[in-house]
C-alpha cells in the first residue's frame, strides 16, 4: 500500500515541468531578494530531489509517505528560511535531520509499545497465578505489591488490556 502511495507521488511529480539550472538560479535570486511569488515554482522543481532524498531512508521504520512528508516539510522550511548559499545542500541537510528525527521518534514509540505489551503479558501471568493461589481474583493493591508497581500503574496496564480487547471485539463484528 505504501509503495503505491509513493509511486502515485512519483507519477504526479513526473507531470511537473523540470527545473533547469538557469531557472533555479533565477528563482533563488528572486527568493533571496524577498520575492516569495517564486517559492511555489522553486519547491515544485525540487520535488524529484525530495523523493530521492526520502527514498534513501526506505525500510528503516517509516512508510515512504511519511518519509516524503518529512522531506517536503524540510523543503518548505528551507524555502522560508533561504537567504544565501547552496539551497540544495540546505534542503538535503534539513531533510536528513527531520527524517532521522522522525525515525528516532518512531523507534522510541515502538520501544514503548513493546515495553507496555511485555507489562501486559506479565500482569496477565501474575494475575492468573495469584488467582490460583488465592482462590479468587487478586485485587489491584495485591497485584501492585506483587509486581512492585503502584496501583495507578496496574490500573493503566489493565485499561490498556481492556482497550485492546474492546478494539479486537469491535473488529470481529
Amino acid at each position: 500500500m505504501h509503495d503505491d502511495v509513493y509511486q502515485l507521488y512519483l507519477d504526479e511529480i513526473a507531470a511537473i515541468r523540470p527545473m533547469d539550472a538557469e531557472e533555479e538560479r533565477l528563482l533563488l535570486d528572486k527568493l533571496k531578494s524577498g520575492d516569495t511569488t517564486v517559492r511555489t515554482r522553486l519547491m515544485e522543481g525540487y520535488l524529484p530531489f525530495i523523493a530521492e532524498t526520502a527514498k534513501a531512508y526506505a525500510d528503516q521504520g517509516l512508510p515512504m509517505g511519511d518519509l516524503v512528508q518529512e522531506a517536503n516539510m524540510a523543503l518548505i522550511m528551507a524555502a522560508d528560511q533561504y537567504r544565501e548559499g547552496d539551497f540544495k545542500s540546505q534542503v538535503k541537510a534539513l531533510a536528513d535531520e527531520m527524517i532521522r528525527a522522525a525515525l528516532e521518534e518512531q523507534g522510541l514509540e515502538t520501544k514503548v509499545e513493546e515495553e507496555m505489551l511485555a507489562r501486559v503479558n506479565v500482569l496477565k501471568e501474575v494475575s492468573k497465578r495469584m488467582a490460583e493461589e488465592l482462590g479468587r481474583e487478586a485485587t489491584v493493591a495485591e497485584l501492585a505489591e506483587k509486581m512492585k508497581m503502584t496501583e495507578d500503574e496496574i490500573r493503566d496496564i489493565m485499561k490498556l488490556t481492556l482497550d485492546a480487547m474492546s478494539v479486537s471485539t469491535d473488529a470481529e463484528v
